[in-house]
């Protein structure tokens, strides 16, 4: 994607509403049909019901968890069972849910269980708990958001809680990852989430990989393939050298990577099936790049998330520090407000000089290619010397083979690779109606998603307004680009330099190529200078989540999001593309 230039289709469904399930069907509907299996049963407590939008039908639902949950003087009150009971009573978007959920927690408390409290504070362990929203204030928009979301997937994830900062975004984001969990499409449900677990795990992001493995459950996978990828079956394993390339050295993928999974006798893939693979491939390694970039918590129900030690009087105990939990009120590292106005401005003078040297003089091709060649070998020094660990994660390799394939940068010295000319194969002109060919709507849901990132803007810059900030996200994008290899022969790579710091490069290519080394002074490092940018309101949220310190860090986020994933499919659909002619 150069500039956003295809118009994003409407996908409207209504107040931010995420599109229905086929003849309106509901989730359990459909898993039953394909041969998963929705009957959230824990023992005697089950948990169909809370998902749905008819109160009385969730009333229902909550009067049977309590009568199981708290007879037999509170012996079916699991620490699963508890543990989801807690993630109800905090983040699911109905109050009725919240209420019953906390107060069945304190039936069993008064019963003389110990009952779970979360850790940490948020969703996010980068961004302060009080600069996020809090789950039952949320604006009549944003509850429609939270509440198809947890309809659709029985949770409210940590994922969506930071993704509102911008929920533009996060509308086209959830449609699309619905669909391409839960609609209509080549490949079974069991098969989807097993996917995303393979694709999350090369990255060692274990947030993503318990979500799904869950998921996979929920739906009747085998939970034998869980025991490592070497027990899924054979069609799945192929997968695998695909998944490793596209996650750390796509521009290494060919059409006869292509032809060894769609020509392998019983096993093989159908075309269908393989776009709609490689399309969550895709999806989950630049997810996991969220995930670490953003610093998401684990979820309140998981590992990680919840412990049944009691508090200590300060309110968070020994346990919780050492997972970097200090308290509510931790402060980022943050420069003056006036050495902050001093950079913003230091940079819009820059923005306009570089304006101002287009009109004048345009440079040539030659020195254009030569531009972007320097950028591209400048990139490969670009390297964190951070001593500080990033999060701890569980171990995951179970899941992918050959672990020690990782990131090589591009123009490692004695590799070479021709470079991608993005005039010879681009999303708008090739990738996207080849998507949309064989795995209908996709496409479409994809380029609004990358068109609203690449464009998304409120024109502000600290105090400053009416800043047209489109020269800043173009460098941002097309540096990521610029580092696999993909080359726009009309933009002059010099502006990178020009306009991105050091820092700002480290964190974009750790979060980028090796995200489970991003550190939380990486994040709060980066960009300092706009720690108060942005601070226009938008008719999607009365809220004053834009004005926030962290809207920009989650804005770039999105961005090296969406950069990612258009880089890795570009490779991938133009093998495709080969080997089809």
């Amino acid at each position: 994607m150069r500039c956003g230039q295809r118009a994003a289709g409407s996908f409207s469904s209504g107040a931010g509403r995420l599109p229905r399930l086929r003849h309106g069907a509901s989730a359990a509907g459909l898993l039953r049909r394909r041969g998963g299996s929705m009957e959230e049963r824990e023992g005697d407590v089950r948990w169909d019901g809370l998902c749905s939008r008819d109160a009385a039908a969730r009333a229902a639902a909550l009067e049977h968890v309590g009568q199981a949950v708290l007879r037999r003087g509170g012996a079916a009150a699991a620490p699963r069972v508890l543990a989801r009971l807690l993630m109800l009573a905090k983040r699911c978007p109905f109050r009725d849910v919240r209420e019953k959920s906390e107060a069945i927690l304190s039936g069993v408390q008064e019963l003389g269980i110990r009952i779970p409290r979360p850790l940490g504070h948020g969703p996010s362990r980068f961004i302060p708990e009080k600069e996020t929203i809090q789950v039952g204030n949320e604006d009549a928009m944003m509850h429609t958001l939270f509440a198809d979301s947890f309809a659709t997937l029985g949770r409210l994830d940590n994922v969506t809680l930071v993704m509102v900062f911008h929920p533009q975004y996060l509308e086209s984001f959830l449609k699309t990852q619905h669909y391409l969990l839960q609609m209509d499409g080549p490949l079974p449900l069991h098969y989807r989430h097993y996917i995303g677990i393979m694709a999350a795990a090369r990255h060692q992001c274990s947030y993503l990989v318990n979500l799904h493995v869950n998921d996979f459950l929920h739906v009747g996978g085998d939970p034998k393939w869980l025991n490592g990828l070497e027990n899924a079956p054979q069609k799945l394993q192929n997968l695998g050298e695909l998944n490793k390339m596209l996650a750390h050295r796509p521009w290494l993928i060919t059409k006869e990577h292509i032809e060894q999974l769609l020509k392998t006798e019983e096993n093989s893939w159908s075309l269908a099936e393989l776009i709609h693979a490689v399309v969550l491939l895709t999806h989950y390694h630049s997810l996991a790049s969220f995930t670490f970039g953003c610093g998401i918590s684990p979820e309140i129900d998981c590992e990680g998330g919840h412990t049944f030690r009691p508090p200590s009087v300060s309110n968070y105990c020994i346990c919780d520090m050492t997972n970097g939990y200090h308290g509510v009120d931790d402060v980022h590292a943050s420069p003056t407000t006036t050495e902050s106005v001093c950079e913003v401005e230091a940079l819009m003078e820059k923005m306009k000089q570089l304006q101002e040297c287009r009109d004048e003089e345009e440079a040539s091709q030659e020195e254009m290619a030569t531009r972007f060649e320097r950028e591209k070998r400048e990139s490969m020094f670009v390297c964190s010397s951070e001593d500080e660990e990033s999060a701890p994660t569980r171990d995951v390799s179970r899941h992918f083979e050959d672990t020690s394939y990782g990131y090589k940068d591009f123009s490692r010295h004695g590799m070479h690779v021709p470079t991608f000319r993005a005039q010879d194969y681009s999303w708008e002109d090739h990738g996207y109606s080849l998507v949309n060919r064989l795995y209908p709507d996709v496409g479409q849901l994809l380029d609004e998603k990358f068109h609203i990132a690449y464009n998304l803007t409120y024109n502000t810059m600290a105090m400053h307004k009416d800043v047209d900030t489109s020269m800043l996200r173009r460098a941002i994008w097309n540096y990521i680009h610029c580092m696999f290899g993909i080359r726009y022969d009309d933009y002059d790579y010099g502006e990178i330099n020009q306009l991105l710091d050091r820092s700002f490069k480290v964190y974009i290519k750790t979060v980028v190529c090796t995200p489970e080394k991003t550190t939380k002074r990486m994040y709060d490092s980066f960009w300092r200078q706009f720690e108060h940018s942005e601070k226009g309101q938008t008719t999607l949220s009365p809220l004053p989540l834009l004005t926030t310190p962290s809207a920009p860090q989650v804005h770039v986020n999105l961005l090296l999001v969406e950069a990612r994933m258009q880089a890795e499919l570009l490779y991938a659909l133009r093998a495709i593309t080969r080997y089809m002619t």
